[in-house]
């Protein structure tokens, strides 16, 4: 085999193992271009429709100052019913745990009483170690005034140049592997942008659909349970797990019957989200099978901790589009080469 023949696809496979390499040996600037691009995809549908009627610079400050009032709007409003339910809930923690004892006592589960003392206080520790790393990394990201601005004017740049950008990237390759770089490019930020729209729309239905579930059946502390189980959607499959035990065993302390129902309702919002939303928004083209998303969070936890459990799902699947990309390569240059061979024996 020609070595030369695939130096395209060895240069791309080198290119994005170096960029992946920069979420550990320099994860801050990482992070900062990574939540930048995030941000110009979600906002580039509305900068692409408003650059038809102005030019392009003013349409992306247009975008990200519209995108920046309703995200310290909707932010306001999350945290004035939020932090004072989930301060509650911290100061009402010794006496969510008697009542969940209580609870499992009635029910006569003395030989389940080390393995439900045990679990109880394992998910519940475990829950609000996650939550509170969560909410400090968010903490870290957005409250920190340099980052938040650089990461303001990086997604502008990315959206008024996004053309610019990819003709020097496509330049940094051999000239005549231009098309398949763009291509490439292009599926990379379309993927990513499935991935990010799905996963917010996934996050909301989640938030509201559980925080009206719980209002409706009168559990305490719907605020926390619905943040909770809207930021666990972003770690796919282990996320929405942790937080449907969470919830199930905060309804077991009002009744065993509540805590059925909630673990009913759990199973069909999960099936709804990943069966219905999830595969129509993002397509089965990209749908990544859950042993997959599973050994890949656990690889990122391992890694980069919380980041890196973020992280997992995004990498995985740009790695797919790359493994597309040189895989389909690899099969038309050996057909082309195989064709070539057919004509010299004929």
């Amino acid at each position: 085999m020609n070595l030369k023949t695939y130096r395209v696809s060895f240069l791309i496979v080198v290119s994005i193992a170096f960029v992946i390499s920069l979420f550990w040996l320099i994860p801050s600037l990482a992070f900062i271009i990574f939540l930048s691009l995030l941000l110009a995809l979600f906002l580039r549908p509305v900068v692409d429709f408003l650059s038809k009627k102005m030019p392009r610079a003013f349409a992306a400050g247009l975008a990200l100052l519209s995108f920046l009032s309703l995200f310290i709007l909707l932010i306001t409003l999350i945290s004035g019913s939020f932090i004072p339910a989930f301060t509650a809930f911290i100061a009402d923690f010794p006496n969510i745990s008697r009542q969940f004892y209580e609870r499992t006592d009635s029910l006569d589960l003395k030989f389940l009483t080390t393995d439900l003392d045990s679990m109880w206080n394992e998910v519940f520790n475990t829950g609000l170690a996650a939550l509170k790393s969560s909410l400090g990394l968010l903490l870290s990201l957005f409250n920190k005034v340099i980052d938040g601005v650089v990461i303001i004017f990086v997604s502008f740049y990315f959206m008024k140049d996004k053309e610019i950008l990819k003709a020097e990237i496509t330049s940094l390759f051999p000239e005549q592997s231009e098309k398949r770089i763009s291509n490439l490019i292009e599926n990379i930020l379309t993927a990513l942008r499935a991935y990010l729209t799905s996963q917010l729309i996934i996050c909301t239905n989640t938030g509201l659909i559980v925080f009206v579930y719980f209002m409706i059946m009168d559990i305490p502390y719907a605020p926390v349970f619905a943040v909770i189980s809207a930021v666990a959607e972003f770690v796919p499959v282990l996320g929405p797990t942790v937080a449907s035990c969470f919830g199930i065993l905060i309804a077991l302390t009002i009744s065993p019957m509540t805590a059925v129902q909630t673990a009913i309702f759990y199973l069909v919002l999960t099936q709804f989200n990943h069966n219905v939303i999830y595969p129509n928004i993002i397509g089965k083209s990209l749908n990544l099978h859950p042993i997959t998303i599973i050994l890949g969070i656990i690889l990122g936890g391992e890694l980069l901790g919380a980041a890196g459990m973020f992280l997992a799902v995004p990498i995985i699947t740009v790695i797919k589009v790359i493994i597309k990309d040189v895989r389909n390569d690899y099969r038309e240059k050996f057909l082309s080469m195989e064709k070539s061979r057919w004509l010299r024996r004929k």
